[in-house]
């Protein structure tokens, strides 16, 4: 069942380990194939080393395993809760990279201090409020999709394809899984320059919203005129 999409969803995981994003177990990435209404997913607590897609896990967007020898990841319920909200998005990652997950601890956006950044994402990358006890107690790991999804009320979550959980991590999305990986690894590069940035000089301010938009926009959407066309451009 999905054996294409379960390759792709392998690769895309263990890329997560080639790009540096993840530690031992950390981190999970999933895909859907929305005709089918099923998600493929890496297994909770499965190490990258060996891992093959026979280990992945289907379950429906209720979180339902439909098939697999391995529970789904943890973070399932998230995953799908995202699914459900944008039907845009193809492909989700969650990782707890180092810089990315720093500004999640300090409950902070991460800035558009240049043009590094708006190449990938339009403004700042936000933070999502913290969860309550009573959301932890209850639903954990679906509440805070929901967070993700009220934190992105309003939004286009293809323009800015990532998001901080406050205390907790990054999220990042594209329309397949190979897009989320890479706006992950792209986001933890734009954190960490914001990091180097501010070390530099304290008193940065963001940079002017037209100089923004124009590597934003000179890169996505129809007016789109940078490279040679193709994903990530």
């Amino acid at each position: 069942m999905l054996r294409q999409l379960k390759k792709q969803v392998c690769k895309a995981n263990l890329d997560l380990v080639k790009h540096g994003l993840v530690l031992f177990t950390w981190g999970n990435v999933s895909a859907v194939s929305r005709d089918k209404g099923l998600v493929v997913i890496k297994p909770s607590g499965l190490d990258y080393d060996g891992m093959t897609e026979d280990d992945m896990v289907v379950v429906d967007l209720d979180g339902n395993v439909v098939e697999g020898k391995w529970k789904p990841s943890s973070d399932t319920p998230t995953h799908v809760a995202l699914y459900k909200a944008f039907h845009e998005i193809g492909g989700i990652v969650h990782t707890h990279s180092t810089y990315a997950t720093a500004f999640a601890q300090a409950g902070r956006a991460v800035p558009a201090y240049g043009t590094t950044h708006a190449d990938y994402f339009h403004g700042d990358v936000p933070c999502a409020r913290a969860l309550t006890q009573e959301e932890i107690d209850t639903a954990y790991e679906r509440n805070t999709g929901l967070v993700i999804i009220e934190t992105l009320k309003g939004k286009d979550p293809l323009e800015v394809p990532a998001i901080l959980v406050k205390n907790h991590g990054p999220f990042a999305w594209g329309t397949t899984a190979d897009e989320a990986v890479y706006h992950a690894a792209v986001l933890e590069q734009v954190a960490k320059l914001d990091v180097l940035t501010e070390t530099i000089n304290s008193d940065v301010v963001r940079a002017d919203q037209y100089l923004l938009d124009k590597h934003y926009f000179r890169k996505h959407g129809k007016d789109a005129y940078y490279g040679q066309g193709g994903e990530h451009k």
